[in-house]
């Protein structure tokens, strides 16, 4: 059975329409991906450091800084009123590490004044842009 031109021509075109909107549809899901990768930043970053740095507290009790050490183990830099507190933290519990003066400790997370802060999402992601050679 032969097939007519123009039947021919109209399941090609339906066939490239197909792939356009797939197409489409793809750049829209990275599109929204990337989106949300950026409010999803800037949501942390407006609660004081959140889940990717320093936490939350309050007037009298505030973690100002955290480094991590391994899995499930990190340090932590406690403010509790006055006093600034070096704790160890793992699985098992946490442990005192050490007590520091208010000078020690603004030391630990302060970063210097020479460095510059560290990029915004929006800024990181327009330099990879700009990295990425075109083919």
């Amino acid at each position: 059975m032969a097939v007519s031109p123009g039947k021919l021509t109209l399941a090609l075109a339906a066939t490239m329409l197909d792939n356009i909107l797939s197409l489409l549809w793809l750049l829209i899901c990275v599109l929204a991906i990337a989106a949300l990768a950026y409010l999803f930043t800037k949501y942390v970053a407006g609660r004081n450091g959140g889940l990717l740095g320093a936490g939350g507290g309050t007037a009298h009790f505030k973690v100002l800084a955290r480094l991590s050490l391994g899995r499930d183990q990190s340090l932590v830099l406690v403010r509790a009123g006055e006093r600034y507190l070096l704790l160890g933290a793992a699985p098992s519990g946490v442990t005192l590490t050490a007590e520091l003066t208010p000078e020690e400790a603004k030391a630990l997370y302060q970063p210097p004044s020479d460095q510059p802060p560290p990029p915004s999402f929006a800024e990181a992601l327009r330099t990879v842009l700009k990295q990425k050679k075109p083919r």
